[in-house]
């Protein structure tokens, strides 16, 4: 294997990306550590909660790694009308990730340790919005919340959506007040051609059906070893290529963006009738933010 990897290593709380040109793919891993912790510990959440919001903010991570402007944000957001977990949110901006879940805490506690996703949802929906500024704005997809868990959601989010065959598997391990996530997501590209070819014939491409069998491989143990370099799982996968290529994604970091100052800016733009709504009786307005838990006191 021809390895045109940069020799740092890459363990926790940074996105890794790979290449393999021959076989027209590319990869994104991340392991989350700290900024995992900082935003679970905002909230009282049960375990079965820690691992659902553990997951998706992992796949928020990899697939956000894959916009490649400052400015571009990627949301993703599950929602239900009839479910236990009302509202999952997760979002990425350049390397800062953040995420929140509103939940019944009571119907939760009769489904046991590990509920499965139809049970926590019911028919939900999961909305993946991409805002990239710098191509044309804002655009979004939108999938039913189906199968065993919300990485194989998305999955069917890049084929129906995307047109882009696509595997993400993620692995989290919570062992008292710590959770552990990591995750790969493996994708196969256009060949070059004018125009994209039609799914059904990508999906039976030679080259996709070998990533998706070597990437299938990788086992939890494996993106959860936290001794384990990144590159080292890619070499394991990959090692008999003539070419893979990673390079250094962004550094991982909790990313909640309220401030006195975000707020009074979004605030001024209400007509002042609204504003004196908003206002309580010393003439202030309490802002909750739900990522961080903490309540910001506006004067305006």
């Amino acid at each position: 294997m021809n390895d045109t990897s940069q020799h740092s290593e890459t363990f926790s709380d940074r996105l890794l990306g790979a290449s393999i040109p021959a076989r027209d793919a590319r990869l994104r891993m991340v392991r989350l550590e700290q900024p995992l912790a900082e935003i679970l510990a905002a909230h009282d959440y049960p375990p079965a909660m820690r691992n659902l919001l553990a997951e998706a903010l992992v796949v928020t991570a990899l697939i956000g790694g894959l916009i490649d402007e400052e400015e571009g944000q990627l949301t993703i957001q599950a929602q239900t009308s009839n479910g236990i977990v009302r509202l999952l949110v997760c979002d990425y901006r350049n390397g800062a990730i953040r995420g929140y879940a509103d939940f019944d805490r009571e119907r939760l506690a009769t489904l046991g340790a590990n509920p499965s996703l139809a049970s926590l949802f019911g028919e939900g929906h999961l909305a993946l919005t991409f805002d990239v500024p710098a191509k044309g704005g804002r655009y979004q997809g939108i999938v039913p919340l189906e199968g065993d868990s919300l990485a194989q959601a998305c999955e069917s989010y890049f084929m129906q959506s995307e047109q882009v065959p696509s595997l993400l598997r993620v692995a989290v391990r919570t062992e008292g007040d710590r959770t552990l996530a990591a995750g790969m997501l493996a994708q196969h590209l256009p060949d070059g051609e004018v125009g994209r070819e039609r799914l059904h014939v990508r999906l039976s491409h030679p080259h996709w059906e070998h990533v998706q069998v070597m990437a299938s491989s990788i086992r939890h143990e494996e993106l959860l070893d936290t001794a384990i370099p990144l590159e080292a799982l890619v070499w394991r996968l990959f090692h008999e290529e003539d070419e893979v290529r990673v390079f250094p994604g962004a550094a991982i970091s909790r990313g909640c963006r309220c401030s006195v100052e975000h707020y009074q800016s979004v605030i001024a733009q209400f007509p002042e009738e609204e504003r004196a709504e908003m206002r309580n009786e010393a003439g202030d307005i309490l802002v909750d933010c739900a990522f961080c838990s903490k309540i910001f006191t506006i004067v305006t």
